[in-house]
């Protein structure tokens, strides 16, 4: 009995080295941008560079997931799917918890007063 190899990608969830070449190149790009922008002072110091850094951020993560950690709906009948969406649930439940949190700590403190 002989074992059927085939030429095309697995539905296994492993990229090609075209998919590899794609997600390196925005990754780069990703990390390029961001840095141009700080660098040339096109917003300035105010909200819109850390608006841009902020999205290009949030789209690079999902292209290493994507490109490189092959987390789609086929890898694992979605269970890494489904386990990565989880833990992003519980990181993003965690971080705007403690935020709100801290900031009400701050907000309802007592003043300290200065005098000796």
């Amino acid at each position: 009995m002989t074992a059927h190899h085939s030429s095309t990608p697995h539905s296994s969830g492993h990229a090609s080295k075209g998919n590899l070449w794609t997600g390196s190149i925005l990754s780069i790009l990703l990390t390029v941008i961001p840095f141009a922008l700080v660098m040339s002072g096109a917003f300035g110091a105010g909200a819109g560079v850390t608006v841009a850094i902020f999205l290009c951020a949030m789209v690079q993560i999902v292209v290493h997931v994507y490109y490189f950690l092959h987390v789609n709906r086929q890898a694992e009948n979605g269970w890494t799917l489904l386990a990565f969406l989880f833990t992003a649930i519980i990181v993003i439940i965690t971080i705007f918890g403690t935020i709100w949190v801290m900031y009400h700590l701050n907000a309802n403190m007592m003043p300290m007063r200065m005098d000796g």
